[in-house]
């Protein structure tokens, strides 16, 4: 895996890229997370077969916390993936965006008409007003989520939330990865869900032209599977959201060979 960084308007970004020589797949992470989630595709087959290009948003992982604060935001995000896809000429790309990442891959679909796909999970798009009890389950966790500051136990219960109940393959650098966040990202990123704060999700969903997976995990204990199987999304993958099963919030890591068989069919069918 080779690691480079690139300027972006919040300060410098760490980009991961697999040794792969096939298709070109940019992949973003979620909240209080970094690049080092996406390990098992980054260093297994999937990354050996695909180039990977795995980005920490600013304020996480091996990126530079912001320069500027008020750049902590979907827009901001989304402004900082952008300089990556501009600098490695990526903007044909398919775009996987996990939570978080998500939301930034939406942000972003408007102004990439040549992407060749996106896939989201753990990301339920969000409309004017957010209607956030709809979109997410009650989880007491989900509060770190948009904190300045959270501790040691917060954050391990953040984190523990990203996995199905019961699960035990959990990494140490998920919780060193939320304890390294900085804690504007969160607060900042809390703030930005307001009016002019982010693209209507729910309108981008419904009128993209490029074709949209959406993944959700059989056991998720943070997003809701009816709001995602609710939405009108005229392009969705396979005309259904996608079931992972076993599988919580990160699919990624509770189950690599479903998940990564998903994106290689997306990116297949996709071409």
């Amino acid at each position: 895996m080779n690691t480079t960084t690139i300027d972006a308007p919040n300060g410098a970004v760490a980009v991961h890229q697999s040794a792969g020589q096939g298709p070109a797949i940019v992949l973003v992470h979620g909240n209080s997370s970094s690049s080092r989630a996406f390990a098992r595709q980054l260093d297994g087959p999937l990354g050996a077969r695909f180039r990977l290009v795995a980005i920490d948003l600013p304020g996480h992982g091996a990126s530079a916390d912001a320069k500027d604060a008020s750049l902590y935001s979907l827009r901001g995000h989304a402004a900082a993936v952008r300089a990556v896809v501009d600098a490695l000429g990526l903007a044909d790309a398919h775009f996987v965006g996990w939570s978080l990442g998500g939301h930034v891959a939406l942000e972003m679909a408007p102004d990439l008409p040549l992407a060749k796909g996106f896939v989201i999970y753990g990301t339920p798009p969000l409309a004017f007003p957010p209607a956030m009890d709809e979109a997410f389950l009650p989880n007491p966790a989900m509060g770190a989520g948009f904190a300045a500051t959270i501790d040691r136990d917060q954050a391990a219960a953040y984190v523990a939330a990203f996995f199905a109940p019961g699960f035990s393959d959990v990494p140490g650098s998920f919780l060193e990865d939320a304890l390294r966040t900085d804690g504007r990202a969160r607060s900042g990123l809390a703030a930005s869900i307001a009016p002019d704060g982010y693209r209507d999700e729910v309108v981008v969903v419904r009128e993209l032209k490029a074709p949209l997976a959406i993944l959700h995990g059989e056991r998720e204990q943070l997003v809701s599977g009816a709001y995602l199987a609710a939405l009108d999304a005229p392009t969705l993958w396979r005309g259904a959201v996608q079931i992972v099963p076993g599988a919580g919030h990160a699919p990624h890591w509770e189950r690599p060979d479903a998940f990564d068989a998903l994106v290689t069919a997306f990116v297949a069918e996709t071409a």
